[in-house]
């Protein structure tokens, strides 16, 4: 069996500040010293094992994926903030809530919700102001929350609600970073003298206000007679095969994670789109063209002729995967290939590598939404993984996709963009976040 190389602990902090900010260089430097997979200790009893290697993600993601659970990195660190919904759980308690919450996001459903979509979407465009420099992520992650937000409960008064339950999640965000990049300064942070950001227990505080909110609304759903047609209805009246339904608790855990994953990542994906388009305006155009040739006013109709605009979100994504990364655990010991997977190991697979491959994409630092055209899309199932894989794919797929692409239609049927600056910049979070992501729209005569 192949030998892992590790990486050298003296290595790895020596550079720990820089990876707290930012630790894509580093796995770059990494799997180009090493190959497609290494290893690295971040800390005494932890052993990490990243790959970019298809045949290894294929294996775990999907051709054994009974075999890989997701790691404490999930379902303990995050698990904690967000409760054990579908991004944290594991086993049959992971496929009863999926086989549940599943029809909720089927097509046939969303296409009831893209009329509300497009209301919200158009209200918050309408804060953007032509021929001045504007920092678009701002913009971009307030709609993307509301869109959730409507989608999944419809509230007369949502506003303040709303810009609460965002800003704790965001906080929580950023305190589970410093965990997971700082893992030896654990003891710090759970320090019960800490005060204020530094401090788990007063995130911990902020994670229940937001479940207090969330059961509030679910306690005045239920005493509503109205149906409103939205996520919440269908969660609600959802049953699991013995009948039952969900637990408040479990609900809450749900909507927690649709609102980080579900906001975070579409906002990130239409950012990086954005500064891409203003940086190469004959694809703008190329989207603004598909739109002038729209034939129907039906909004769904609307979404199927988008194909140009679909691909340029599919290509912002192999250049800019929001899930850059995605961990398992293995359950049993196990194996591919020639490499050996030993029982309870961590598997840390790099989308953002692998979507950057020499060997597997031509010319795979440009922005080409070409390559996604029909009838190429098949040669890259194997290595393009924009919303993850196997059965753990997100099931907000269509979802983001459908949002996203009236986002993108609304914007360029109204405005030219211009770049600010030659360079796009990010910052890895949970979700790879795009950072001074500044452009300058002037409205179209």
């Amino acid at each position: 069996m192949r030998t892992i190389h590790k990486v050298s602990a003296f290595r790895f902090l020596s550079r720990s500040r820089q990876i707290y900010k930012d630790p894509l260089p580093f796995h770059r430097e990494n799997f180009q010293r090493y190959g497609n997979t290494f290893k690295i200790s971040p800390k005494p009893g932890l052993m990490i094992h990243f790959t970019c290697d298809t045949e290894l993600t294929q294996h775990i993601l999907q051709k054994n994926q009974r075999n890989f659970h997701k790691s404490s990195l999930q379902t303990d660190d995050l698990g904690k903030y967000i409760g054990h919904g579908l991004l944290t759980a594991n086993g049959e308690e992971w496929r009863n809530n999926r086989k549940l919450v599943q029809p909720a996001f089927y097509k046939k459903q969303l296409a009831t919700l893209v009329d509300s979509m497009e209301q919200v979407i158009q209200k918050e465009l309408s804060r953007i102001q032509p021929v001045v420099v504007t920092d678009i992520h701002d913009i971009f992650s307030d709609l993307a929350f509301k869109v959730v937000a409507r989608s999944l409960f419809y509230l007369e008064d949502m506003d303040e609600r709303i810009n609460r339950l965002q800003h704790i999640t965001e906080q929580a965000q950023k305190m589970l970073i410093k965990e997971l990049r700082l893992p030896f300064l654990q003891w710090y942070y759970d320090r019960r003298w800490l005060s204020g950001d530094s401090s788990i227990a007063y995130h911990l505080e902020l994670i229940d206000e937001a479940r207090a909110i969330l059961q509030d609304i679910i306690d005045h759903r239920r005493a509503d007679t109205k149906e409103y047609g939205d996520l919440l209805d269908m969660l609600l009246q959802s049953t699991y095969e013995d009948g039952s339904h969900m637990s408040d608790r479990q609900l809450i855990d749900e909507i927690l994670v649709l609102f980080i994953a579900g906001h975070e990542t579409t906002a990130n994906v239409l950012t990086f789109a954005a500064q891409l388009l203003a940086q190469h305006p004959d694809k703008a155009k190329a989207v603004q063209q598909e739109i002038a040739n729209l034939s129907s006013q039906d909004l769904m109709e609307q979404l199927k002729e988008l194909e140009y605009t679909k691909q340029v979100l599919e290509e912002t994504m192999r250049l800019y995967p929001p899930a850059y990364v995605t961990d398992r655990v293995a359950v049993a010991e196990d194996s591919c290939g020639d490499i050996e997977i030993p029982k309870g190991s961590i598997w840390l697979i790099s989308f953002f590598e692998m979507h950057r491959r020499k060997d597997l994409w031509e010319r795979p630092d440009d922005f080409l939404p070409e390559r996604f055209e029909p009838e190429l899309r098949k040669s890259y199932t194997d290595h393009y993984f924009p919303f993850g894989a196997g059965p753990r794919m997100c099931i907000g797929n269509n979802f983001a996709m459908f949002e996203m692409a009236l986002v993108l239609k609304n914007i360029l049927a109204n405005y030219d963009i211009q770049p600010v600056g030659n360079s796009i910049e990010y910052h890895p979070l949970i979700t790879l976040r795009p950072k001074n992501a500044r452009v300058i729209f002037t409205a179209r005569k």
